[in-house]
């Protein structure tokens, strides 16, 4: 198999870089190695920024999130049984954010990447990704340049291609190809994870809600009208089974609680699981002829609603600089596509380390550790300019 660039992923990064890849007239063959039913059940993230909206609509990806998707021009805070709405749109010359599953992505772009695009290949295992040092006189060029192995329908074959798009998160092959003494890693474990849970029970609040408790976080989100998404924060290592669903409802409230009684609606639990809190980064984003994006070279803790997004912004930068090398005969901007990515990835490992910070409480806070959070807290319901850096973070920094 021969393409200009192999993608190996098709999550919402690998499935948005083919779309925008087609739609410029650039031809790719995306590589996913789980099955169409796994990647369109995966659940991840459910918030969408201003700048990802955008983007999807633009590449012809947008109508059902327009029509199914829930547009939020807020959220609230909560602490100290207070309540403080953030107003996006007032505080960002009109930016929102918009509440659309992981899951309905992926499915809208796969529906169109099977329709119009190029190849999409299921339970297709990258093994290995080699002749990416991507120059004249190097290894791997007198081969014909990048190549992905994989494995597909029992028997192992090659891709071949120009550039290497690696969207096969944490765990996948596409960073292995780098050297390691040419890279840099930066990352940050928290002692605590969130215990999220699905139910079917309409939202108790039109908005999300994140609260900071002496019991620890709380999150009050939603995957549609008629199904919440909720978190609590919990040890580190916990296992979701330890929490009965009466416990977690009952916990849940407490953090909740408000000082005008305002009251959380339970439901039936359909899912419940831990997620982990961490930060990573990995430098560079690029070598040779391989390219990182998403998960595959940065994790978020999820406080920020960042990860999704972060990834996005990857793959427009990439489709971008691959467009103009096109059109112009430059690799100016390939050349800058790592130093371009780190530039917002790290405002957002900044922006996601300070909600983090602000609404969490550690196993070994301290009464003054505690008192400055809500002074933070405070200091953002009672100033303007630091309403206006949480609310901007939060509805996304621009796509470069």
């Amino acid at each position: 198999m021969r393409t200009t660039v192999g993608i190996i992923g098709a999550g919402p990064a690998g499935l948005l870089l083919a779309r925008l890849l087609h739609n410029a007239g650039i031809d790719s063959v995306v590589l996913e190695s789980r099955d169409r039913e796994y990647v369109e059940r995966r659940q991840r993230a459910g918030i969408l920024e201003q700048g990802t909206v955008d983007v999807l609509r633009a590449a012809g990806a947008g109508a059902r999130m327009d029509r199914e998707g829930l547009r939020h021009d807020g959220i609230e805070l909560r602490y100290d049984r207070k309540r403080h709405r953030v107003d996006f749109p007032a505080l960002t010359g009109g930016r929102s954010v918009m509440v659309y599953a992981q899951t309905e992505v992926c499915k809208d772009l796969i529906a169109l990447q099977l329709a119009e695009g190029g190849p999409l290949l299921f339970e297709a295992e990258a093994l290995a990704v080699q002749g990416v040092e991507g120059a004249e006189g190097v290894e791997g060029a007198g081969s014909g340049g990048p190549r992905v192995r994989f494995r597909h329908e029992g028997r192992e074959d090659v891709l071949e291609c120009e550039y290497v798009v690696g969207c096969d998160g944490f765990w996948g092959v596409a960073r292995t190809a780098i050297p390691a003494e040419l890279t840099r890693v930066f990352e940050r474990s928290y002692p605590f994870g969130w215990l999220g849970i699905l139910a079917d029970v309409a939202p108790s609040h039109d908005e999300l809600v994140y609260a900071r408790h002496d019991r620890g976080f709380a999150l009050l989100s939603m995957r549609s009208p008629s199904v919440s998404r909720l978190y609590l924060q919990v040890p580190d290592g916990t296992d979701a089974e330890e929490w009965s669903d009466e416990e977690i409802w009952d916990e849940l409230e407490r953090r909740f609680e408000t000082a005008d009684g305002w009251k959380l609606d339970r439901g039936p639990v359909t899912q419940k699981s831990v997620t982990p809190m961490r930060s990573y980064v990995h430098e560079p984003m690029r070598y040779g002829r391989l390219f990182l994006a998403g998960d595959a070279a940065h994790i978020v803790p999820p406080t920020g609603a960042k990860g999704l997004n972060l990834a996005v912004g990857d793959v427009v930068t990439f489709a971008r600089a691959l467009t103009y090398e096109k059109e112009t005969g430059s690799a100016e901007l390939l050349d800058a596509y790592s130093e371009t990515c780190l530039r917002r990835v790290w405002q957002a490992e900044r922006f996601s380390y300070d909600m983090t910070t602000l609404l969490h409480r550690t196993p070994d806070a301290t009464p003054f550790e505690d008192r400055l959070q809500l002074a933070r807290l405070e200091r953002i319901a009672g100033a303007r300019s630091a309403e206006t850096d949480l609310a901007e973070g939060y509805t996304g920094f621009p796509l470069e």
